[in-house]
């Protein structure tokens, strides 16, 4: 059984990440645990959607696929850290993975009550119909004066200690099963996405290797695909090969076209000296796990599944770049055909900060920190110098 414990302290020291520790090592025979960490979350902000960040993004996968949740947590003030709080908001924001998921929660704290009152408030919190975890009943575990509660090795001391941590564990396990019985309905699943591209489509050119650097040319090739003055009728047009490309190259922004079986297919040769995602002719016709390193593959999946299931069609990214005069924006739209049948993502890069300066200078505005634009009626003239906020913001 896999499940995974929410390290409710955003502290470098705390006990609470030792109890989980100690439950992650000890317990090894009845279930495998993994650990989250909250201290990189963001404050929770709604005015500042941080849903699709990765951070969040890992808790929310996590989460989703585990069979359970352990969340240990202090008591600051008779209730949870505010760390906590706001991690639980963003996870009820946009995006639930805790619904319908059976939760324990254990904690730990200086003093005899163990955490009591913080379990008491998690309790509810997590009852609220935007998060709705089913929370065991009936069982606590409170780790009272936990200073001289665990041993040079990081082991529980005392043994009466010890045997009711087990069996709350045992139960929370039982509780598992009990509850997969009584939700046993057919729920819908996203497949894991062929990243590799192995599966053809009826489009895919078969017989050349996707992973040869002259692809393009051995595939153009192989299909007889027209070039150059040849005309190609467009729903909305009819233009010529070398017309097509220099409109494409024409663009203000870099694109590129991945198919439905994930593989990279075009993007387009702008007019720029330097790309801001670079590509290049050899990658064509890889398949995206080729095109980008392995650790990205989760949010590669991420994002791939969130357009082909309809839950979004397009999704935009901030990708940080060392140049502060550039703020450069990814953007994954979800393509259709005719018939409405999902053929792939467009994405489309661009660095949005010389459009929004020549809108702050063209309607006399500015930003201001993360605040709405002002308009120049509401500021003095020797305020208005011509630069705006924006570089401000980036840094």
């Amino acid at each position: 059984m896999k499940l995974v414990g929410i390290i409710g302290s955003n502290s470098e020291q705390s006990y609470n990440r030792l109890l989980l520790q100690y439950i992650q090592k000890n317990y090894v025979s009845l279930f495998e645990l993994e650990l989250l960490e909250i201290k990189d979350v963001p404050m929770f902000n709604q005015s500042d959607d941080q849903t699709k960040s990765a951070v969040i993004q890992n808790l929310n996968q996590k989460i989703t696929e585990a069979d359970g949740v352990i969340i240990a947590t202090p008591e600051h003030n008779h209730t949870i850290p505010a760390a906590l709080k706001s991690v639980l908001e963003w996870l009820s924001f946009k995006i639930h993975p805790l619904e319908n998921k059976p939760v324990m929660i254990v904690g730990a704290s200086y003093y005899d009550q163990g955490s009591s009152r913080a379990q008491l408030h998690l309790r509810q919190i997590l009852n609220a119909p935007g998060i709705h975890a089913m929370v065991m009943p009936g069982n606590e575990f409170l780790l009272g004066k936990v200073k001289t509660a665990f041993d040079q090795a990081d082991n529980l001391v005392d043994e009466k200690t010890k045997l009711l941590l087990e069996g709350t564990l045992k139960k929370f396990l039982k509780y598992i099963d009990v509850l997969s019985v009584l939700n046993e309905v057919e729920t819908v699943k996203d497949e894991t996405e062929d990243l590799f591209a192995t599966q053809a489509i009826a489009t895919t050119v078969t017989g050349i290797d996707p992973k040869s650097e002259n692809w393009l040319k051995e595939a153009a090739e192989h299909v007889q695909a027209v070039e150059g003055n040849t005309y190609v009728k467009l729903a909305n047009g009819l233009l010529t090969v070398d017309q097509l490309n220099s409109l494409l190259a024409s663009l203000p922004m870099e694109i590129s076209y991945t198919d439905s079986n994930n593989q990279f297919l075009f993007y387009n040769a702008t007019n720029k000296a330097e790309m801001l995602a670079s590509r290049k002719v050899s990658q064509v016709g890889n398949s995206l796990a080729d095109c980008h390193p392995e650790k990205a593959y989760p949010q590669i999946e991420w994002l791939l599944q969130q357009l082909r299931s309809g839950r979004e069609q397009a999704i935009c990214s901030h990708v940080p770049s060392a140049n502060l005069d550039s703020y450069n924006v990814h953007h994954y739209q979800a393509m259709y055909d005719r018939q409405n049948e999902y053929v792939g993502v467009n994405e489309m890069v661009t660095d949005i900060k010389p459009l929004v300066e020549w809108y702050l200078k063209e309607t006399n505005q500015m930003l201001v920190g993360n605040s709405d634009a002002i308009s120049s009626s509401t500021i003095k003239d020797e305020d208005v110098d011509g630069t705006s906020g924006a570089s401000e913001k980036v840094e």
